[in-house]
């Protein structure tokens, strides 16, 4: 049997990321022995782009500034090849000097007026020019005849992002041939051209990672391969014209720029990056990591070390979503040398237990739908403050909650919904307003299969590139219709979702408070009918903080709604602060069982949204409700006292089933800063699905194994505590 590729076996990484003084002082004796402390497999080594650390050939190609003569990048490959080591060669090569612009201003991108586009005392190079077509394909064949690497990446390859148009002769040429137009005059989504104009971006940086490939597969065999770098996040790639979709399933490896939390999502968004590229490369497929040893979040202080604690959080989140280790460190030697101990028992730990992070099959109930079209054609803009907003929020909202309840999810892309009725019990469409009528088919055909749809928003009431449909295209299966107007927000789809004072509220059916300890109140009617499950948890109260944007809708006469807008008033003064229209009757809440057995749900109220911004814990606590009612008492995991700071992913491979559990406490707001951890238990644990009846379980981080017993059909046992992460081994024979 031929022996496996590279990139299917490089579990560990590493990378120095040389700086220009480095080849003073790069001290190699040292670095050789960190490989072998941290167990590293592959390192990512600096060769060129807007810096050379070997001699290149090309006068332009600016050598590092203590470089010389000197091959530092040639000499640290060698050396990783003595230690049976594999080598990445890092490329950054979207912006050139001074002399370089000189020499080619054709390559360089131009605003509207002709002048060149600059990064500080840098000029952004063109994707359509030569300097991708020729000068980085004639770069990348010299650096393979010198040493021979095992692969490449760049983190800068996919060129100008979409916040600014570029109006070179290169593009206006290239642009014409494509759409038979002029480039559009500005980022005008009414502009057609400007929507050609996004399509075209997109299709030029999946032809250029394809030609890159070829290139490297001609000069350096077949599993010499361009791997780019890729973002973790969904906006980062759209501004980046990075086709998920496209390019992943044709990755040999996924090498993931992705290297901190953000100020909107804790250390679950690792675990969910994961997990979504996965879904869109192939499980089969290793996606390591960039994980900095040095400050990230608030001021980046690149010299510094990341706090421990960040950086396990961090990492094991990632390991929760199948992502492998990178170690990262700017520059070669440092004055504060606590960052050098950070790596080393992550990585022993990952090398020891690699057996169960790898070959094997995530097991959801959830499937949390997404689409980058969704995010660039109905959330349209390209900054935080729109398609953030409208359509990333939402998705946001929903993991969040799925993660405060412990409920296992996987991010499903739009195309995959209809293939999932065997897979998943559930899916939930945050507020995916743009969807084409293949994707309609394929919920429709996921629906009449028994599955349990959960929408909310406006979901459906678009085409894939966020032109309008008038009505819901799922309208006829919920029972719910776009009506005119709505609350929280002004005008179209495409407008404003916020309202300013946000003081709205919504009110539950059937009111029970009249059943309540409290003061008496008229208004109260007697209690009459049950609540249903979406609400449990609220017996106490009849309205809940709302806060968001409700489009108003008309329900047909088979459908339930458990929740009423309550319009917004005042807050201040105090005395003024009364609700002035108790009740209307806009749904917010609408459920209806399918002829086929499954359960559907519109949250008209953008509560997904709400939580995302507001983390107003019953918003959270109505999408896990509704996500159980849907599945009823089938649910994979079920945890008690994890207090929701602990979440759960679960995996399956031959003989056994793998659980994730993950501490999500978060002790610093500012991203970068967790300066410690705190254990959380112990926690109950109830795992539905094993085979046999094993007596016991096996922690790997814990080091020992923990009593277990059969309760019907499932697995129960508890875990002490959980620091940062625990993974349990479930024996299923």
């Amino acid at each position: 049997m031929a022996e496996a590729p590279w990139y299917k076996t490089t579990l560990r990484w590493g990378q120095t990321n040389l700086v220009e003084l480095d080849p003073a002082r790069y001290d190699a004796e040292w670095w050789r022995t960190h490989w072998k402390r941290t167990r590293v497999q592959g390192i990512i080594v600096n060769a060129g782009g807007i810096v050379a650390y070997y001699p290149s050939k090309f006068p332009l190609h600016h050598r590092a500034e203590h470089l010389g003569d000197r091959d530092l990048y040639g000499e640290i490959v060698a050396l990783a090849k003595q230690e049976g080591i594999r080598v990445i060669a890092r490329m950054d090569s979207n912006r050139v000097a001074q002399d370089f612009y000189e020499a080619h201003p054709d390559w360089i991108c131009r605003n509207a007026d002709g002048s060149p586009i600059t990064a500080a005392d840098k000029y952004i190079t063109c994707i359509g020019s030569a300097y991708y077509t020729e000068y980085l394909p004639a770069v990348m064949e010299e650096i393979i005849e010198r040493s021979h690497p095992d692969g490449f990446s760049d983190n800068s390859w996919a060129g100008l992002p979409r916040t600014h148009i570029c109006y070179c002769d290169n593009c206006k040429s290239q642009f014409r041939q494509y759409a038979g137009k002029e480039l559009p005059k500005g980022h005008d989504w009414e502009d057609g051209s400007y929507r050609d104009w996004i399509r075209w971006n997109f299709e030029r940086r999946t032809e250029l990672w394809r030609a890159n490939n070829r290139v490297t597969r001609k000069a350096g065999g077949e599993h010499c391969i361009w791997s780019g770098m890729i973002g973790g996040e969904t906006l980062y790639n759209s501004t980046r014209f990075i086709d998920l979709q496209q390019i992943m399933p044709e990755a040999a490896i996924v090498m993931l720029d992705h290297q901190r939390r953000n100020p909107y999502d804790g250390f679950e968004q690792n675990t969910e990056a994961g997990k979504r590229l996965h879904e869109v490369a192939g499980w089969d497929k290793l996606i390591p990591e960039s994980m900095p040893q040095y400050q990230l979040g608030g001021p980046a202080f690149r010299l510094a070390s990341m706090p421990p604690a960040e950086v396990r959080l961090w990492s094991t989140s990632g390991f929760a979503g199948g992502i492998q280790p990178w170690w990262h460190h700017i520059g070669s030697m440092h004055e504060d040398r606590r960052q050098y101990k950070t790596a080393e028992p992550i990585f022993t730990w990952h090398e020891a237990n690699q057996d169960v992070l790898i070959n094997r099959t995530l097991t959801p109930d959830v499937g949390i739908v997404w689409s980058q079209q969704n995010q660039d054609y109905f959330g349209r803009d390209f900054g935080r403050h729109a398609a953030g907003t409208k359509t990333m929020a939402p998705y946001r909202g929903a993991v969040k909650a799925m993660d405060r309840h412990a409920i296992p999810y996987v991010p499903l892309h739009a195309d995959e919904i209809g293939k999932s009725a065997d897979r998943l019990k559930v899916i939930i469409l945050p507020n995916v307003g743009g969807l084409s009528d293949a994707q309609i088919k394929g919920i429709e055909a996921y629906i009449a299969a028994g599955g349990s749809v959960i929408a909310t928003g406006e979901s459906s009431i678009a085409t894939e590139y966020g032109d309008p449909r008038g009505d819901f295209a799922l309208g006829h299966l919920f029972g719910v219709h776009r009506g005119e107007g709505e609350h929280g927000g002004e005008g179209p789809i495409d407008q404003n979702i916020e309202t300013h004072a946000r003081h709205s509220y919504l009110r539950l059916s059937p009111e029970i408070r009249a059943g309540v300890y409290g003061s008496r109140d008229a208004t109260a009617p007697a209690p009459d009918g049950k609540r249903h499950p979406i609400l449990s948890g609220l017996e106490e109260t009849d309205t809940l903080p709302f806060g968001g944007y409700l489009p108003v809708v008309k329900v047909d006469p088979d459908v339930e709604v458990l929740a009423t807008f309550i319009r917004d008033f005042p807050i201040y003064p105090p005395e003024t602060s009364w609700m002035r229209e108790p009740r209307t009757d806009f749904a917010a809440i609408t459920v209806k069982t399918s002829p086929a057995g499954g359960k559907l749900v519109w949250f008209v109220a953008d509560l997904d949204r709400c939580f995302a911004r507001d983390e107003q814990f019953e918003h959270a606590l109505l999408l896990a409700n509704a996500v159980r009612w849907a599945l009823g008492d089938q649910a994979k995991v079920t945890l008690s006292g994890g207090h929701g700071v602990i979440t759960a992913e679960l995996y399956s491979q031959e003989g056994r089933q793998v659980l994730h559990l993950n501490n999500r406490l978060q002790l610093s707001r500012v991203p970068g800063r967790q300066y410690d951890l705190v254990p959380i238990g112990p926690v109950e644990v109830r795992v539905r699905g094993a085979a046999g009846a094993p007596d016991h379980v096996r922690l790997r981080v814990a080091g020992k194994s923990v009593p277990a017993r059969r309760e019907g059909d499932q697995v129960v046992f508890t875990v002490d505590a959980i620091l940062d992460h625990e993974v349990v081994e479930i024996p299923s024979r």
